[in-house]
């Protein structure tokens, strides 16, 4: 007897589960009124296997005009919001600004995608080891993913990069430096070859990371709510979650600023994405351009991962991720369309690759 009681109200738990996702997909039907019923079954099949207190905050552009769709995961349900003026941690997209800040330099002529960064520092890498600028910026210059200073068995693995300051950095590259392979032979992506790119840019410029990201970037394509500094947005951002929806410490980049430190919302993006459509922004152009042959399918410029589609139709892409959010852009130039997602998803969430899933599945419906 006990046993089919048992089986009765699992029998009725499911029932009202599968009624209450049915309801949430209704209702977030209804109120999708700009997209079409494709997109937004893409939307809830992806957010439905996020936690409680999830947020996407999507920017789809088609033809040039951009618009936004916001979702977030309560009680069990998926509601509509606007969102798209939050900030968000973009992790990795972060490297697109660093390598168009390098560009900027390229084309003011104060100095080369070929030159060496050695000159500009004042220390010498273990071995005289010699990289340039342009091997940092499209992960050729056989650095390793992080440092090898960088101890993971006793950082702080909610906020990892925190304590790994300009006196690490500067210890690694003149007595630990080991490279994988020669500069310029293959690519190996680097979180700790773009952070020093962004580090020794601001050298250059003798000022900080932030304010080269503001004259450089934010302040032309008027982004701004863009920023290194948390301070400034608070009031703004989404926290971001954990695998079971808990809140976890935003990251601090450190001296590796330049790899994932930015903060930034989907409106902002929007205006950086299709600020690539005009081709009177030569320092965005330029990082667009073929640096590197990665396989049949994929190039790589300065920051954008540039994927050849079997249609001819070429997207540059970058995502990103941290302890608590996951992000990624996609632009198609030629017909001007793009997608945007920034979420409080962590990407050591196991299904994290959602997010990716999501932007690639969005982008083919609009094309």
């Amino acid at each position: 007897m006990k046993k089919l009681l048992f089986i009765l109200i699992f029998i009725l738990f499911c029932h009202n589960l599968h009624s209450q996702i049915n309801i949430a997909y209704n209702n977030l039907l209804s109120q999708s009124k700009s997209l079409s019923k494709n997109q937004t079954d893409l939307i809830f099949e992806k957010v439905k296997e996020f936690p409680n207190e999830t947020q996407i905050s999507i920017g789809i552009i088609k033809s040039g005009i951009i618009e936004f769709y916001g979702v977030k995961r309560k009680n069990d349900s998926i509601i509509k919001i606007e969102n798209h003026k939050n900030v968000f941690e973009v992790g990795s997209i972060t490297k697109i600004f660093t390598s168009t800040i390098l560009a900027n330099f390229v084309l003011d002529k104060r100095l080369d995608l070929d030159d060496k960064i050695n000159p500009y520092l004042n220390f010498r890498f273990k071995n005289d080891t010699e990289i340039s600028f342009k091997q940092l910026a499209n992960h050729t210059s056989g650095l390793p993913r992080l440092p090898t200073n960088l101890d993971l068995a006793t950082i702080n693995r909610e906020n990892p990069y925190q304590q790994y300051d300009e006196i690490k950095l500067k210890e690694y590259l003149t007595n630990e430096l080991k490279l994988s392979q020669n500069p310029g032979e293959n690519y190996q992506y680097s979180n700790l070859g773009v952070g020093l790119l962004g580090y020794i840019l601001s050298k250059v410029d003798n000022t900080n990371y932030e304010s080269l990201l503001q004259d450089n970037i934010f302040s032309k394509y008027h982004m701004t709510s863009s920023t290194t500094y948390r301070d400034k947005v608070e009031q703004l951002l989404i926290k971001g979650l954990n695998e079971k929806g808990n809140e976890v410490p935003n990251w601090d980049l450190s001296v590796l600023m330049g790899a994932g430190g930015v903060l930034s919302t989907v409106e902002d993006l929007s205006k950086f994405a299709t600020a690539q459509f005009d081709d009177s922004n030569k320092e965005l152009a330029l990082t667009r351009t073929k640096t590197f042959t990665l396989n049949s399918i994929s190039d790589y410029g300065l920051g954008w991962e540039i994927i050849n589609l079997k249609s001819g139709a070429i997207w540059y892409k970058h995502n990103g991720g941290t302890g608590g959010y996951s992000s990624v852009i996609i632009i198609n130039t030629a017909k001007k369309n793009g997608i945007i997602i920034l979420s409080n998803v962590s990407s050591f969430n196991s299904k994290s690759s959602y997010i990716d899933d999501l932007s690639f599945e969005l982008m083919k419906n609009i094309e």
